[in-house]
């Protein structure tokens, strides 16, 4: 079955939320960390990276902890650019527990695929959806200059202080916040520019 596409970017909570959304939708889906959130700059400025560019699906668990985390990215990106979804309140276990939540209910890596597509459609993201770019690949970083040469590293960074990215955003996680953000076309252009900042040719005497 063919993965619907999303072009915003899915906030879960944990890395099992993101597998279970993954097997079931094509999107750029970031786990909070639970509460690491609130203290996690570097995450928080991605967040409202992708926000800006794409706007932000916020799909956390229904118990009391998916709400506070809720609220505090409500408090972090302004309300025009979230489309909340909510999960329904059922009671259960996921397998991988030894024993339920604290309130009992699943989370979001226990909902059912279907559960979970219906509440995407019910929040108007599975229609009329964008056709996707064309992926930036490791290959592209490479091809960019971005990895693998002598100066990848510093032109990496300055990519990064140039889109207003993390500084720590792993090498494996960029080509696909890249491809949100823009073409294959776009990144090569923006990197031959910024090349050139990092070495100015000298003028002559």
């Amino acid at each position: 079955m063919t993965r619907p596409r999303i072009a915003q970017a899915i906030i879960v909570e944990g890395k099992y939320d993101k597998i279970k959304l993954e097997s079931i939708v094509d999107a750029l889906i970031l786990p909070t960390n639970g509460f690491r959130i609130f203290k996690d700059r570097e995450m928080r400025a991605l967040i409202k990276r992708l926000a800006q560019e794409t706007g932000l699906v916020v799909l956390t668990d229904s118990d009391k902890a998916g709400f506070v985390i809720r609220r505090h990215l409500m408090g972090l990106v302004p309300a025009s650019q979230i489309t909340h979804v909510y999960i329904p309140d059922c009671l259960g276990k996921e397998s991988r527990k030894a024993k339920p939540s604290k309130e009992g209910k699943l989370g979001v890596e226990g909902m059912d695929p279907r559960v979970l597509l219906d509440a995407l459609a019910r929040a108007g993201l599975l229609e009329d959806t964008p056709a996707p770019r064309e992926p930036i690949t490791k290959m592209d970083l490479y091809e960019a200059g971005l990895s693998g040469r002598e100066q990848s590293k510093a032109l990496r960074q300055k990519l990064l202080e140039h889109l207003g990215l993390p500084a720590r955003l792993s090498a494996s996680a960029l080509p696909d916040v890249l491809s949100r953000l823009m073409s294959r076309e776009e990144l090569f252009s923006l990197c031959v520019h910024l090349q050139e900042d990092c070495n100015p040719r000298q003028k002559p005497l």
